[in-house]
Order: C-alpha cells, then sequence, then structure tokens
C-alpha cells in the first residue's frame, strides 16, 4: 500500500504544510489558529499554537504564512523560540481564500473573493510588506494559485471556470535574467492566456515540474491538461465517473495525483504521445457488501416503497460509484510534495482532510507506476 505514515492530529484539517527540512508540520484545525508539531523521539509533538484574535478562520498555510477569511495575511518569523507575526496589507474587500510562495521565495501570491490576485513582496529599505494587485481579469473568487518554475508567470483557477496565466514581473524584485521565453516583454498584471475550458468552478491549478503542462480541476468531475502554453496552447480534458477533485500535484512530467470529494487519490499518467488519461486509486477502496444489491439506488427506494424484494441485482458501476474512500474517510483538500526542492521529480507527498489525519504517500514501491516517474 502507497499509505505509509497515518496521523490523526485533528477532527478537521483544512490545510497543512512542512518545515523545509520535514521536522516541523504546520496546519490549521478547522478555525483561526495554526498548530505546529515536531517529531521528538519518535513521536509529534505539538510546540506551538499562532493565532490571531482579528482572524475568523484560515484558509491556507505554507511555511509559514497563513490568508485568512477575512482581508488580511501575516508573515510568521521564528525569533528564539516564538513566532512573530507581520501584518500585509492586502488591500482588499474580501476574504483571502489562497495562498502561495514563489519558487525563490522572494514574494508570494494570495488569490481572494475580490476577484484580485495579491502579489505580495518585502521591501527591505521600508522594512515591511507590501502589495501589488491583479485587479480587474476575474469575474469571481480565484480558488487557486500556482507558480511557474520561472517565478515570473502565475496561474489562477477561479469559480468563474477559467484559468488564465498572468505575468508577475517586478523590477525591484525580479532578475532580468529570469525574463525568457516569449513572454518575456510583458509587464506586471498583463494577462498572457485565458483558458475556457471548464463550464463549472475551476481548483486546483499546478504546473509540471518543468513548466510545459499546466492542469488544473473543474467541479465537472473533470481535468484538464494544457501543453505548449502561449498563443497557441494544446488542450486536452479527462472525464472520470468519481466525485470532483480539489487539487492536483505534478509528481513528474508524465504522473499526476489528483485529490478530492472521493476521499481517495486518483492516480493520472501521459503516455509517449502525451495523451492523459485515468490509471488507478491510489488507497485501497472500502466497499459495502452488506445487503441486498440493486441495480441503481432509484430502483431499491422504488423497490422498498411498493415492497418489491429485487434480490441478485449486481450492478459493479453501481457498487463502484457508493464505494468511498480508503485512508482517508473525509474530503482531501490539500496535497503538498515531499520531493528535494528543484528536483525533477517527486516520490512522496502528504494529504490532509476533513477528516483530521494528515498522510504520507510513497510512490517507490509502485511498480506499475516506476515507467511514468
Amino acid at each position: 500500500m502507497a499509505a505509509v505514515e497515518v496521523h490523526k492530529f485533528a477532527q478537521c484539517i483544512t490545510c497543512h504544510a512542512w518545515s523545509r527540512d520535514r521536522s516541523m508540520l504546520a496546519f490549521c484545525p478547522n478555525n483561526n489558529e495554526v498548530h505546529i508539531y515536531a517529531l521528538l523521539q519518535g513521536k509529534w509533538e505539538k510546540l506551538h499554537v499562532l493565532q490571531k484574535d482579528m482572524v475568523l478562520g484560515i484558509e491556507d498555510v505554507i511555511w509559514v504564512l497563513s490568508g485568512s477569511i477575512v482581508p488580511i495575511c501575516y508573515v510568521w518569523n521564528l525569533e528564539g523560540s516564538e513566532w512573530v507575526p507581520t501584518l500585509v496589507i492586502l488591500r482588499l474587500n474580501r476574504a483571502a481564500l489562497c495562498v502561495k510562495w514563489s519558487p525563490r521565495e522572494n514574494k508570494f501570491a494570495v488569490g481572494s473573493g475580490a476577484k484580485t490576485v495579491c502579489i505580495c513582496y518585502y521591501e527591505q529599505e521600508n522594512n515591511w510588506w507590501v502589495s501589488k494587485l491583479i485587479r480587474k481579469r476575474h469575474d469571481s473568487s480565484v480558488t487557486s494559485v500556482a507558480w511557474h518554475p520561472n517565478n515570473i508567470l502565475l496561474a489562477t483557477a477561479s469559480t468563474d471556470g477559467k484559468c488564465r496565466i498572468f505575468s508577475t514581473f517586478i523590477k525591484v524584485v525580479d532578475a532580468k535574467e529570469s525574463r525568457t521565453g516569449p513572454f518575456a516583454d510583458s509587464k506586471f498584471g498583463e494577462q498572457i492566456l485565458q483558458l475556457d475550458l471548464s463550464f463549472s468552478w475551476s481548483f486546483g491549478v499546478r504546473w509540471s515540474p518543468s513548466g510545459s503542462t499546466l492542469a488544473y480541476v473543474g467541479h465537472n468531475s473533470m481535468i484538464y491538461f494544457v501543453d505548449d502554453v502561449g498563443p497557441s496552447p494544446l488542450a486536452q480534458n479527462v472525464a472520470f465517473r468519481d466525485l470532483p477533485l480539489r487539487d492536483v500535484l505534478f509528481l513528474s512530467e508524465r504522473l499526476l495525483i489528483g485529490v478530492g470529494f472521493d476521499c481517495n487519490p486518483m492516480v493520472f499518467a501521459a503516455d509517449l504521445h502525451g495523451i492523459w488519461h485515468f490509471i488507478k486509486f491510489l488507497g485501497e477502496r472500502k466497499t459495502t457488501s452488506s445487503g441486498p444489491k440493486y441495480g441503481s439506488q432509484f430502483s431499491e427506494a422504488f423497490g422498498k416503497l411498493y415492497g418489491q424484494q429485487k434480490h441478485g441485482l449486481n450492478n459493479d458501476t453501481n457498487e463502484h460509484a457508493r464505494s468511498r474512500g480508503g485512508v482517508h474517510e473525509n474530503c482531501i483538500n490539500c496535497i503538498v510534495p515531499l520531493g528535494e526542492p528543484g528536483s525533477s521529480k517527486v516520490t512522496r507527498f502528504s494529504t490532509s482532510g476533513l477528516d483530521g489525519k494528515v498522510v504520507v504517500w510513497d510512490m517507490e514501491n509502485q511498480a506499475d507506476l516506476s515507467e511514468y516517474l
């Protein structure tokens, strides 16, 4: 089995993050706190609780930066044995929904319910964090952001069903050498591309390790892949019969993990021609074998209504659709890579969900997936 560690930390976890050396874990237990645990003598111990009274709840956390359901963001620094928060003024009138550090960690992006993305960076001269806004581009809330490996391009997913790519070049932060490729002359906030592939809410956007492929998911149980991002992108979609996904993670250029409402990581892979397809569920699925089997949930209810016993009708598709979960027992809403920074592939990752569990998965022993790693 791919799950190598299972930890139950709380009743519910909305997001989690690891320190660089993986010695500490931060997560939000569905309130206005960030709990930090450390592995001491083989046991996870709570070391710190980060909390601000004015924060109603935390939507996203990255080590260690928190964005809340009010338009406030904090950068926390460990000074001695105490965590000290630094307020980041986002200039928003709606909630901060997602946050992500750039690959070089010299700026971060915040998506919001104000149809706006904030690009925040530190001003050494004034000793504070400032933000620049990408405005009037989204028609609804920004649910997910993802940085391109070049530290300049930013992809966003929104509940208006669209995925967009912007330039975030900031003269005082980014080096001129980083402006390479067909978008070298793009200015801050310039929209490079808009993808209208989904007709439902969009979530979980992510770049492949090389930045050549972009993936995002829709609330219609579909996942979208885009190659050759530019004036003439190549797009394809994969539909599946299970519940929608919330987030995705590329393990390599040809292997992707999707997590969401099905409570079980889903594996997608690309063949040698670049065509993506669903491979399998990563965890063991729980099935219910008690009671009679019916052709469908409708026929089951119909039979009960009229007192009809419909034994012996076995529909494998329906049984597959009714069996959910495995290691996780509720929606998985966060997936984090555990590979070395800058590595072209990832073999370990962690997930957290509304069941309060943090699960570490290892792909090394998955022989049937080795060709894609």
